[in-house]
């Protein structure tokens, strides 16, 4: 063998065993149970910065639900299947009468986005998101009110990708306007309940800004229906493409549908708003949003906060109000410390919340539970130890304000081997006041109640006049 051989066989074997090590500590997870209550409430621990290298990894593969398990709700709570078999179940909405649609969806193919989207897409394939994007809008039916869908239809498929953020606007006159956020747009179609296939070409709202890391697009109506909300993740984890790529992103924008030809900018600096809603008691418009990576494993906590008008909540440059992201290189713009708005509430480091609802009135939650907020926390990726994969309630004072720390609604996600279940997304309100909860690797729709709470008006069944056959889907739900 040459010399020049035996160098060249020499450098592959090294390469080779850099690797392999590499992808063992990559795929390493450490199970160890972590308390991160020192990272969650209104007053979160901040860890100094780690130097940027690869992000922290903790990778847990999904397994699904056999037959006969679910999660584990909290004491007082019961938890069974509203629906199963879907194919990567992400948002939901309630309708007025009792419908639910679900957006079987996913991210279109992850182009650029810095290390971090590199790595997000290929974890995404071991996690068991990877799966091509459905891009159905799929209604789910109660009709025995039961709490379990015994009908289910594909409402619409042609015209969608990626969609995610829904809501319906009535119209007073038996119809209305249900809208549908792709990852480039928002969308509004003619819609009268109760029919089971959303027919005819719909009207651009706007358009969105596409690509990047994060891709789902939330929606939230006003009170009054006269203004929509738009929740756009941003590109990169710290705009290491430049700002221009982050124009209209990491953002919620406004949109008032009499007077405006353009959205306009309702807050700025959230790096990954996504669930939406009004806090009941003081009238405010809330969201949860998913922080930064690769400054350590317990950096940046993820947040629940409210949002007001011209808020500007600090990424890239800044964290927390006042901690400055020593990581960029172009500059910070002028005097922003002074006016970054601190997040109300931290919800733990990498937990990736997505899902929020106000508790309701006519929900059946018990009294513990009957102020303050649900939220669904997807899980980390990104974290040596993970958190989240649960739904969490976070109680409110009487003033409208969070308190105290996340209180367990639904855990038993992860098996505590490096594997999950499954992974909760989003959440909803059902007519008769359960909580659903969807579960997109999973493939199954959750409903959790307190079986002795009062309950709400069941819901009434509505049929259309013309209804399609029902779906047969393939598979089970490890789907």
């Amino acid at each position: 063998m040459t010399p020049l051989k035996r160098n060249l066989l020499i450098g592959l074997a090294v390469v080779g065993v850099a690797l392999g090590g590499s992808y063992i500590w990559i795929m390493h997870v450490d199970t160890t149970p972590q308390d991160i209550s020192a990272y969650e409430g209104t007053h979160p621990k901040l860890d100094d910065p780690d130097p940027q290298t690869f992000p922290s990894v903790g990778l847990v593969r999904t397994v699904g639900w056999q037959a006969g398990e679910a999660p584990k709700p909290a004491a007082g709570l019961a938890v069974t299947r509203f629906a199963e078999g879907l194919q990567h179940p992400r948002t939901m909405l309630v309708l007025p009468n009792g419908d639910v649609l679900v957006a079987e969806t996913n991210g279109p193919a992850i182009k650029g986005g810095g290390i971090t989207g590199f790595f997000a897409k290929w974890f995404s394939g071991i996690v068991g998101a990877g799966v091509p994007s459905p891009d159905t809008i799929v209604l789910l039916r109660d009709t025995h009110g039961t709490g379990h869908a015994d009908q289910r239809f594909d409402l619409r498929h042609d015209g969608l990708h990626s969609p995610s953020g829904m809501a319906y606007a009535a119209d007073g006159k038996g119809g209305g306007k249900l809208y549908i956020a792709n990852d480039d747009a928002v969308l509004a179609f003619d819609y009268k309940l109760g029919d089971t296939a959303l027919t005819g070409p719909p009207t651009k709202i706007m358009d969105l800004a596409a690509g990047g890391q994060h891709w789902m697009r939330n929606l939230l109506l006003s009170p009054d229906s006269k203004q929509i909300y738009v929740a756009v993740g941003s590109a990169t984890n710290i705009g290491e493409n430049g700002i221009k790529a982050e124009q209209g992103r990491a953002a919620i924008l406004q949109f008032d549908f009499a007077h405006s030809k353009y959205p306009r900018l309702w807050a700025a600096g959230l790096r990954n708003p996504n669930g939406m809603a009004w806090n009941p008691s003081t009238g405010e418009l809330w969201t949860v949003v998913n922080e930064r990576d690769m400054l350590g494993t317990n950096l940046v906590p993820d947040y629940l906060t409210n949002v007001p008008i011209g808020a500007h909540y600090g990424w890239p440059w800044v964290y927390w109000k006042d901690v400055i992201d020593n990581r960029l290189d172009y500059g910070m713009p002028e005097f922003l410390t002074d006016y970054t708005r601190k997040p109300e509430y931290a919800l733990g480091p990498h937990v990736a919340p997505l899902g929020l609802v106000f508790a309701s009135g006519g929900a059946r939650m018990g009294d513990e539970m009957s102020n303050g907020a649900f939220i669904a926390r997807h899980g980390s990726w990104n974290r040596s130890s993970p958190t989240g994969y649960d739904v969490v309630f976070v109680k409110f004072d009487d003033h409208g304000n969070p308190t105290g720390l996340p209180q367990n609604v639904l855990s038993g996600f992860l098996t505590g081997d490096g594997k999950t279940h499954g992974r909760p997304v989003w959440l909803g309100w059902a007519k008769d006041g359960a909580l659903l909860v969807s579960d997109d690797t999973g493939g199954v729709i959750w409903r959790v109640i307190a079986p002795g709470a009062a309950a709400s008006v069941a819901p009434k069944a509505v049929v259309a006049d013309h209804m399609p056959p029902q779906r047969t889907l393939k598979g089970g739900p490890n789907n």
